[in-house]
C-alpha cells in the first residue's frame, strides 16, 4: 500500500464509477498517461456489484456514522504560498437509510462461512474501514493488476449455458438451456437460442425448494448484486460504445426475455413483439389489430403530424393514447410496459419517442429490446477500467485524494495530495460528484433513489421456464407518485443461487426506500417466514421473500457546473447513477466530458488488430524471445486464450 505512483500524470481520475471508467478508456486510447484513483477497494462506486457477504459488509459500513478523521496534516507542508486547496470527502455519503431484512430460516445460521472464502485475522489496530476493506476484497471480482487480459476467472463463473453469436457487432450474448427460439418484429434477429430441453418436474415447480439464510451465505460467491439496478437497450449508446471500442470482448450478456405488466392485482406478459402479439392469448383478435396499428403509427409518427399535434400537442401521452381506439388493457400495457412513461408528467410527444426506441430496439438480439450483463451491470466498469489498463492506465484502489491544488494566480488545478502525503501533477483531472466536499455543493441541489434488493424462491410469474430474466413496471397507487421498475434476474445471469431469484426495485425517492417500496414489495411478495398450509389462496401463490435490503441513493444527474462553487475550469464533474432504465445518460456525460478535452480527437476507437501493428526492431526482438510488453499486442492474445479455453462457453466473435 506504501508504493508510490509516477508524480507526473495528464489525467486523474478520481473515483472509477461508469462514467470515469469510460473517460479512462477514452483517453488511454487516445495515448494519454492516465491516473486511475478510487478510496474504496472495489471498483464500480455506486455501479459496482457484490457477493452476499461482500453487500453485508457494504451494509455495515454504510449503517456506520463515523466521519474518517485526518491522522496527520503533514501532506500541507507540500502546498506553495500562492497555491490554496479543494478538499475532498473522505467517507461517501451517497447512501442512506439502509435497513436488512431476513425473512428466511436463520437456524444455526452464525456460525456458516461462505464457501470458496479465505480464512482472515485482522491485525491488531485494525480499523473497522480495514476490515471491511479486507472482507469485500474478494467478492466485486476487482481487476488486481494493470496486465491486460488477467482474467482470474473463479470456477463458478463457467458457464452450462448455450451460447449465441450476434451478428450486429461482437455482443456476446448467452441464453439458457430452457428458452425456445422467438420470432421477432422485425425479423432481424441475430441469435442463435440453444435448444429447449427438459424442465423440473412439475412438482418442483409448484412446491419451490426451501432455501434457508444459511444456505444463501453459504453460496454467497454465487451473487453478485449490484447497487444500482440496470438495463441496455440494444440499440442504446452503450451498447454501440460497446461494439465501437471492442469492450464488448471481455463482457457476456443475456436477453432480457420477458416484459410484464401489474394490472388489477395480478401480474402478465406483455406481447410487445409482431410475434407476440399475434400468439398472445390475452388478447382479443380485435385487441391485437388495435395494438398493431397504434405500433406501426408510433414507428413513422413523424410521417403524420397531423395526428399528434395540434389538440394533443400539450396533452399528456395518457390522455393521447385514449384517443387512439384502444382497450384499458392496451393503454396500460402501452403507457407502463412499453413507453415506461410518467402518467402525469410526460407530453404526447415523449411518449412517441419512448415507445418508437422501444420498438427499434426489438429484435437486435431477442425478443425483447434489453440486455443485461452476465455477473452483473458491476462487470460493464470494469470492462472500460480494463480497456484503460490495456493502454497504460495505472490503477490504485483505496488509494485516497485528500485535496486539490489550485493555483491561485491561474485558478487552475495543478495536482492533487493522496492520503500518503505524495503530490501528483496534472493537466485534467475527472472527480465523482460525491468525492466533493459540502463548501463545494452549497447550492447543488439533489435528488434521491429509492432502492430495494430481494432474494425470492419463485418468480412473480411463474411459466414452464424458469429461466427468465423479467420487467415489469408497477404503476402509482396515487397519481403524482412515480412508478415502481422491477427487474427479476434468475440464476442463469450469475447474479443468484439455483432456486432463487435477485429482484431489483426502483424509483425516484419521496421517502425513505422502505416507505416507497415496500408497498408494492408487499403487493408482489409475501414477507411470511414460513408459508404454512393456512396461508392457503393468494398469500400461497406468492413469492416468498428470503431476504431483503432498503436503501437510498443519491441522484447526482443533472446538475448543472456553474452550481459547484469555485470549481476549476480543468476540473470536470461526473454524476453517480440516475434514475433512468438505460445508461445513456453516463455515455453522453464520459463523451461530452471528453470532447471538451479532446475536441479533434475520436472517442473510444477500436483498438487495432496485431497485424496492423508496425513494430520496431526492439519490440520484435522482445516478442521473438518472448517477453513483448506491447500493450497493443495484449487485448487479442488475451482473446484468443479465452476463446481456446472455452471455459466460459463463449462462441468466437463474430466482426461487425
Amino acid at each position: 500500500h506504501g508504493c508510490s505512483v509516477p508524480s507526473q500524470q495528464v489525467y486523474i481520475l478520481i473515483s472509477s464509477s461508469l462514467p470515469e471508467s469510460i473517460i479512462a478508456a477514452a483517453c488511454a486510447r487516445s495515448g494519454q498517461r492516465v491516473l486511475h484513483v478510487d478510496s474504496r477497494n472495489y471498483y464500480g462506486g455506486n455501479w459496482a456489484s457484490f457477493s452476499f457477504s461482500g453487500l453485508l459488509s457494504w451494509i455495515k459500513e454504510n449503517q456506520q456514522n463515523t466521519d474518517i478523521k485526518d491522522e496527520s496534516e503533514d501532506w500541507r507542508k507540500l502546498i506553495l504560498e500562492n497555491e490554496e486547496v479543494i478538499s475532498l470527502n473522505k467517507k461517501d455519503k451517497t447512501i442512506q437509510h439502509v435497513e436488512a431484512f431476513c425473512f428466511g430460516d436463520q437456524d444455526a445460521a452464525e456460525d456458516v462461512e461462505e464457501a470458496g472464502a479465505l480464512a482472515r485475522v485482522p491485525a491488531a489496530g485494525t480499523s473497522v474501514a480495514e476490515e471491511v476493506a479486507e472482507e469485500a476484497e474478494k467478492e466485486c471480482s476487482p481487476l488486481e493488476s494493470s496486465v491486460p487480459g488477467a482474467e482470474n476467472w473463479e470456477s463458478e463463473k463457467a458457464s452450462s449455458t448455450d451460447p449465441a453469436s450476434a451478428e450486429e457487432g461482437n455482443i456476446t450474448e448467452i441464453n439458457s438451456e430452457n428458452e425456445s427460439s422467438h420470432n421477432t418484429a422485425s425479423g432481424e434477429s441475430a441469435l442463435e437460442l440453444g435448444k429447449p430441453e427438459a424442465t423440473l418436474s412439475e412438482v418442483s415447480a409448484q412446491e419451490p425448494k426451501k432455501i434457508t439464510y444459511s444456505q444463501i451465505v453459504r453460496e454467497g460467491r454465487r451473487f453478485n448484486i449490484d447497487l444500482v439496478s440496470k438495463l441496455l437497450y440494444s440499440r442504446g449508446l452503450l451498447i454501440e460504445l460497446l461494439i465501437k471500442s471492442n469492450v464488448s470482448r471481455y463482457a457476456e450478456f443475456k436477453n432480457a426475455t420477458r416484459i410484464l405488466a401489474f394490472r388489477e392485482g395480478k401480474v402478465e406478459q406483455v406481447p410487445c413483439s409482431r410475434a407476440d402479439v399475434f400468439n398472445s392469448r390475452q388478447l382479443a383478435m380485435v385487441e391485437k389489430r388495435m395494438l398493431m396499428k397504434f405500433l406501426t403509427f408510433c414507428l413513422e409518427y413523424e410521417q403524420h403530424p397531423d395526428e399528434y399535434q395540434g389538440n394533443y400537442k400539450n396533452s399528456t401521452f395518457a390522455q393521447f393514447l385514449k384517443t387512439r381506439k384502444l382497450t384499458p388493457s392496451l393503454q396500460h400495457f402501452i403507457l407502463h410496459s412499453i413507453a415506461m412513461v410518467s402518467e402525469n408528467d410526460c407530453n404526447t410527444l415523449e411518449g412517441l419517442q419512448a415507445t418508437r426506441k422501444f420498438l427499434q430496439c426489438l429484435g437486435r438480439y431477442g425478443n425483447t429490446p434489453f440486455l443485461f450483463p452476465l455477473y452483473g451491470q458491476g462487470e460493464i466498469p470494469q470492462c472500460f477500467c480494463r480497456m484503460c489498463a490495456v493502454f497504460g492506465g495505472i490503477y490504485c484502489l483505496r488509494h485516497s485524494v485528500q485535496c486539490l491544488v489550485v493555483d491561485k494566480e491561474s485558478g487552475r488545478c495543478k495536482a492533487v495530495v493522496d492520503h500518503f502525503g505524495q503530490r501528483i501533477s496534472a493537466s485534467y483531472f475527472i472527480v465523482e460528484d460525491s468525492y466533493l466536499s459540502e463548501s463545494v455543493c452549497v447550492n447543488v441541489c439533489y435528488r434521491q433513489l429509492s432502492r430495494a434488493v430481494l432474494i425470492t424462491d419463485q418468480s412473480v410469474l411463474k411459466t414452464d421456464s424458469e429461466q427468465q430474466v423479467s420487467i415489469l413496471t408497477v404503476p402509482p397507487v396515487d397519481l403524482g407518485q412515480p412508478a415502481v421498475c422491477v427487474i427479476e434476474l434468475c440464476s442463469s445471469t450469475m447474479t443468484c443461487m439455483k432456486d432463487t431469484y435477485l429482484v431489483h426495485l426502483t424509483c425516484p425517492s419521496t421517502k425513505t426506500a422502505r416507505e416507497d417500496l415496500e408497498p408494492v414489495v408487499q403487493k408482489l411478495f409475501s414477507l411470511n417466514a414460513e408459508t404454512e398450509k393456512e396461508t392457503e389462496g393468494e398469500e400461497l401463490e406468492k413469492p416468498r421473500v428470503l431476504w431483503a435490503v432498503y436503501f437510498n441513493m443519491r441522484d447526482s444527474s443533472g446538475i448543472d457546473r456553474n452550481s459547484y462553487s469555485g470549481l476549476p475550469s480543468n476540473v470536470y464533474v461526473c454524476s453517480g447513477p440516475d434514475s433512468a432504465l438505460g445508461n445513456d445518460c453516463a455515455v453522453k456525460q464520459a463523451e461530452t466530458i471528453f470532447q471538451e478535452m479532446f475536441p479533434t480527437e475520436e472517442f473510444c476507437p477500436a483498438p487495432p488488430n496485431p497485424e496492423d501493428i508496425i513494430y520496431d526492431e526492439d519490440e520484435i526482438t522482445a516478442e521473438e524471445t518472448g517477453f513483448n510488453n506491447s500493450p497493443e499486442t495484449k487485448p487479442e492474445s488475451s482473446l484468443q486464450e479465452s476463446s481456446s479455453r472455452g471455459s466460459t462457453g463463449v462462441k468466437e466473435h463474430i466482426e461487425e
